[in-house]
């Protein structure tokens, strides 16, 4: 079977063209790819599939198998995916996911996809709809315990649930192995949560380190790094719009409050290109 490795700011998938490719069984495939030592390596599988409603689909596991209705980097390389291989001579597009339809306004360069814009829609605030357990309305600068030790959360849904919060101290220094898992299988979150780490740099950079639900840490979540600018904007800390400083890379993300749209900026590689046989019982 065919496969492209492609990154965004260093949050890697694996792409399929599911337009001409069958996966019989993406969620074994999810994970057996995804191990860095026995397979490709990679934080998830996704599915490049075609649309009723849409350009294309976007079918995306995590590295631990489970589906997940939204990824900012990986949405940026189905755009870049497509273009590149020929499926499409569109260079704005409306990609079908978990968490609607999508729409991508892609940078070519020489023939390639270098940047991609992401009009990642509304943040959802609402505790029920995120979900997390706590009173009706926004959570925001929310107390939790978490581990015996008190934080201040503000929760944010882009399609999947986000734990924006904020630390004084060097980020790097933060044992993310242990505080990360803690956040996600916290009792508040019902479906589990991604956990984002941030540090407020001035009123238009923010530094952030993320732990994604099913995965572990990433070097970049693009559903996260709009979570942070809506929480970052929410608690009055930064601008509408900011860059994100991620470990892989930097994003740029605005959030037009008139328009109730956050848009997400950054760049989409292929890391190279092969084939490999799916995972047998």
């Amino acid at each position: 079977m065919k496969f492209t490795k492609m990154h965004g700011i260093g949050n890697d998938y694996i792409y399929i063209d599911a337009t001409r490719e069958a996966v019989q069984d993406p969620v074994r495939a999810a994970v057996a790819w995804s191990d860095r030592h026995f397979g490709i390596g990679s934080d998830g599988l996704i599915l490049i599939r075609p649309s009723d409603i849409a350009d294309f689909e976007m079918d995306m596991y995590n590295a631990d198998g489970s589906r997940s209705a939204m990824c900012g980097n990986g949405i940026r390389c189905v755009g870049k995916y497509v273009y590149d291989h020929g499926l499409t001579d569109k260079q704005q597009l409306k990609i079908a996911t978990g968490a609607g339809i999508k729409t991508l306004d892609l940078t070519v360069e020489n023939g390639t996809v270098r940047m991609v814009r992401v009009d990642m829609g509304a943040p959802v605030l609402e505790a029920s709809k995120i979900p997390v357990r706590a009173q009706a309305g926004p959570v925001v600068d929310e107390p939790i315990i978490v581990s015996g030790q008190e934080y201040r959360m503000t929760c944010v849904s882009m399609g999947n649930p986000h734990c924006v919060v904020r630390m004084e101290s060097d980020l790097m220094e933060l044992p993310i192995e242990q505080t990360g898992p803690a956040f996600e299988h916290h009792e508040r979150f019902p479906e589990r949560v991604n956990a984002e780490f941030i540090r407020v740099l001035d009123r238009g950079h923010v530094q952030m380190r993320v732990w994604e639900r099913g995965t572990g840490e990433t070097l970049a979540c693009g559903t996260g790094a709009c979570a942070v600018t809506a929480a970052c904007v929410l608690n009055g800390w930064t601008e509408e719009e900011v860059t994100i400083h991620l470990r892989g890379g930097s994003l740029k993300v605005a959030w037009d409050r008139a328009a109730d749209r956050i848009y997400m900026t950054g760049p989409a590689v292929t890391v190279y290109e092969g084939e490999i046989d799916e995972p047998c019982e």
